[in-house]
């Protein structure tokens, strides 16, 4: 198992959307989303919500790293009605992210399948014999200096999906603690990796409703 120093944030909660039966928040780098299972790591995005929400029910997760815009539900029915959207990849997703490296070409689509790297977790690794399917979708958008600015775009929700599959096209994430090394982990203060939008049918009726936070690096 790797080795993972949990220093939570100390920031406001940043809810950008509340209604009778949701809440999005804007989750800021190095918060866990849930509790993690190991002692010292209990303060967490639901707990700090729970405060304010006590009826806020989890709806899906971001990576600890990964900072953006994320859903919870306010009541069991909404809760049941989203976590169906996202089983169904009905949810469309958006980040940005900064890319150790100039990617080429300026569009394309990884699609490699994904499983724990169990004596290693929470690795994740391309495993084409026992990996679940896992596509992501990437758009350039600027080349500054030696990184990549990018829109990602993914179609399958897998654990550390979007990390892997840069990392696999040899232009890890700048930041990331596990899948970068050297000066594109090292010479960065965070994951540049962001959950800029999601778009979503509202537990309410049914429309379309877009939830967007302006990326932060």
């Amino acid at each position: 198992m790797l080795e993972f120093t949990y220093t939570p944030p100390h920031v406001p909660l940043s809810v950008i959307h509340a209604d009778d039966r949701l809440l999005v928040l804007d989750k800021p780098s190095g918060l866990l989303t849930v509790p993690g299972k190991e002692p010292g790591r209990e303060d967490c995005l639901i707990a700090r919500l729970r405060a304010v929400h006590p009826e806020a029910l989890l709806v899906h997760r971001l990576d600890c790293d990964t900072s953006g815009v994320i859903v919870f539900a306010r009541d069991k029915a909404a809760q049941g009605h989203l976590g169906k959207q996202f089983e169904g990849r009905v949810v469309r997703k958006a980040y940005q992210a900064r890319l150790s490296g100039r990617l080429a070409p300026a569009s394309g689509r990884v699609d490699l399948p994904l499983c724990a790297d169990w004596p290693n977790r929470p690795r994740q690794k391309v495993d084409h014999a026992q990996g679940r399917p896992a596509q992501t979708d990437w758009q350039v958008i600027a080349h500054e200096g030696d990184t990549t600015r990018v829109r990602l775009t993914p179609l399958t929700g897998r654990s550390h999906q979007l990390r892997v599959h840069m990392a696999e096209l040899g232009h890890p994430i700048l930041g990331d603690p596990i899948y970068a090394a050297g000066p594109a982990r090292d010479d960065w203060p965070r994951l540049m990796l962001h959950a800029e939008s999601l778009t979503l049918r509202h537990p309410s009726g049914g429309t379309w409703a877009t939830f967007a936070v302006a990326c932060p690096f």
